[in-house]
């Protein structure tokens, strides 16, 4: 790294510690957490670059004993050497790993909303397995879920259902879940033994909060009517379901999982919050770059990502071409064994932007 880069980072962390100290920041608690995640980040990269130094150092004095007349001290700086050159490789790989654009989002909770494809109550069926095996996930992790809205079908699956995931690093993770989720098994309504191809899409919007996203009640128009269970027999004999429609995007978000009117609307707008915030950061991105195809974690709800093929046990996911013969356990909520090398494909693919300039 540069000087002048060095120089730059201690300004920018000395400049973060004053607006910490500042009124102004003091009062914005989103504000506070968002400097203190950046001056971390930046501390790190401090932090590794003088390791880096050290390690050079050493190494140089190491060379310059090689020459020395003592066999001694020659046989200790030969020893020495490569430690410090296998130490020296590991940070600089670090330092390449620290200088990655940190995805802004990657500290959110999240929104999720897992959706039955075309192929009835297979696909609902196949819904509530997605949502269960997040619920497992969420457990394992210490996250929390909320659910927000929820749409079931007659043998207990979900035409849809949206919740929050709530936690450390939620995002970070589950980012990658978003797409085109595919089922190959035999359907419990199947009488033939027949295997059936159906599938679900999820998504999985970073959670907004009130502070960024700003809605013009004047935008909104909503609904109210009276909740409906499977079948779309009522549920309610009260009007407690809410349906807003923001007019200047088209976007509708129901709720109806509460019995109050009040609760149902808050959560709606939470949902639909959430939505825009993705939209607006789709925009931007859109602006800074061409949407580039086929990238993990692109989060294209159009394109299958993954394949469940009960029968065989195994689980395909088609970005990176894994195959897993562990089903059941992943099923039941192990799934970092698919989140993690998606991760480490998505670093690489960072890092060689980094090196290329990308």
């Amino acid at each position: 790294m540069k000087a002048s880069d060095r120089e730059s980072l201690s300004q920018r962390v000395q400049e973060i510690d004053d607006s910490l100290c500042s009124p102004e920041t003091l009062r914005n608690s989103s504000l506070i957490r968002s400097l203190t995640e950046e001056r971390a980040g930046l501390a790190k990269i401090l932090n590794t670059v003088n390791e880096i130094e050290k390690t050079e150092s050493s190494i140089r004095e190491m060379n310059e004993i090689l020459g020395d007349d003592d066999y001694e001290i020659v046989e200790i700086a030969r020893l020495e050497l490569p430690e410090l050159e296998a130490k020296l490789l590991q940070l600089n790989e670090k330092l390449k790993l620290l200088l990655i654009p940190p995805d802004p989002n990657d500290r959110r909770d999240v929104m999720i909303e897992i959706r039955s494809g075309t192929a009835g109550e297979e696909a609902a069926l196949f819904a509530a397995d997605i949502f269960k095996m997040y619920s497992y996930y969420a457990q394992k992790k210490g996250w929390s879920i909320e659910i927000f809205s929820s749409s079931g079908s007659e043998r207990g699956g979900f035409k849809e259902v949206i919740f929050a995931v709530r936690g450390s690093g939620v995002y970070s993770r589950m980012k990658f879940e978003a797409g085109v989720h595919r089922v190959q098994r035999v359907p419990e309504t199947e009488t033939s033994g027949r295997i059936h191809t159906s599938a679900c899409t999820v998504a999985v919007l970073p959670e907004a909060e009130e502070v960024e996203i700003e809605i013009n009640p004047e935008d909104l128009r909503i609904d109210v009517y009276r909740s409906s269970g499977p079948g779309g027999q009522s549920v309610n004999t009260t009007d407690s379901a809410v349906r807003i429609t923001h007019e200047p995007t088209g976007l509708v978000v129901s709720c109806q999982d509460e019995k109050s009117q009040h609760k149902n609307r808050a959560k709606a707008l939470k949902v639909l919050r959430s939505r825009l915030l993705a939209l607006k950061q789709e925009e931007e991105r859109a602006k800074r770059d061409e949407v580039r195809k086929g990238m993990v974690g692109s989060g294209d709800r159009s394109a299958k990502i993954r394949t469940y093929n009960f029968p065989q046990g195994r689980l395909t996911d088609h970005r990176i071409h894994l195959s897993l013969h562990s089903l059941k356990a992943i099923l039941s909520g192990e799934l970092d064994q698919v989140i993690d090398p998606l991760i480490d494909a998505e670093q690489e693919r960072l890092l060689s932007e980094v090196s290329t300039g990308f």
